[in-house]
């Protein structure tokens, strides 16, 4: 390394920033930029590697030439595997390994910036709070989401109940004054279609639903997706009458 300019410390909140960053990347890598990802994994380059940025972009590259490297490296020679296996299993594949690197990254971090205990409980408890790629790329959140909409009582399915481009649910009533008597099922209903919000993940990303930002659905796998990350705007969906996210173009396209 040039200049020996050590490291500042980090705390637990830049690590998991990072770790998101690198994450969001990859799921991009392996959902809406899954065309391009496929065609720059040729095998017939040399061994290749995916590697997630801290500024949620991703690059299919070879692997560092340093030895050791700075960090952990990803998975070697994933563009080898991919025409001997279904493109579904492959991806699946480089999901799974791609977990395991963004684990290890992380907790190379804690390791060399001396987190304690306390810090690599907390940190670990961050990561878990979000879906693996796998869980986003394989369908697995989506699955989990539907079973518990289906079994619990009065709660009524996001795609169906809201509209195509907005998983908004209408404005929350002002809460009622302690004079007033409770009305039991209209609270639990707005809990649940709260709980249902709250348990949306973007297609792309991976992250939680949110209020202020626009979503759209996909009208053939019925997955939501930030506007931004399918790079839709309100007023581009407005015109759209049935919207592919890029995924499902993909699939159609290589039939």
């Amino acid at each position: 390394m040039e200049g020996a300019i050590p490291y500042s410390p980090r705390t637990v909140e830049e690590v998991f920033k990072d770790f998101k960053g690198r994450r969001a990347g990859m799921i991009k890598a392996l959902t809406t930029d899954v065309d391009k990802f496929y065609q720059q994994c040729d095998p017939e380059k040399e061994n290749l590697c995916l590697y997630g940025l801290p500024n949620e972009t991703w690059e299919v590259n070879l692997p560092a030439e340093e030895v050791p490297p700075e960090l952990p490296e990803p998975a070697l020679g994933i563009n080898f595997a991919r025409d001997g296996m279904h493109e579904k299993d492959w991806i699946t594949l480089v999901a799974v390994h791609s977990d395991a690197w963004l684990f290890a990254v992380a907790f190379y971090f804690g390791a060399r910036f001396g987190f304690d205990k306390n810090d690599r409980r907390r940190l670990f408890q961050m990561i878990n709070d979000l879906p693996t790629i796998y869980e986003v790329v394989t369908g697995i959140v989506k699955k989990q989401q539907r079973e518990k909409s289906a079994s619990t009582p009065n709660s009524s399915s996001k795609s169906k109940s809201s509209t195509k481009t907005q998983p908004k649910q209408p404005e929350s009533q002002p809460k009622a004054s302690k004079m007033q008597q409770p009305k039991d099922d209209e609270e639990s209903g707005e809990e649940e279609d709260e709980e249902q919000e709250a348990l949306t993940l973007c297609g792309a990303c991976g992250e939680n639903y949110a209020n202020d930002e626009f979503w759209i659905c996909c009208d053939i796998c019925e997955r939501w997706f930030h506007g931004k990350c399918v790079k839709i705007t309100p007023a581009r969906a407005e015109h759209i009458k049935q919207y592919k996210c890029p995924a499902c173009s993909n699939k159609r396209a290589r039939v």
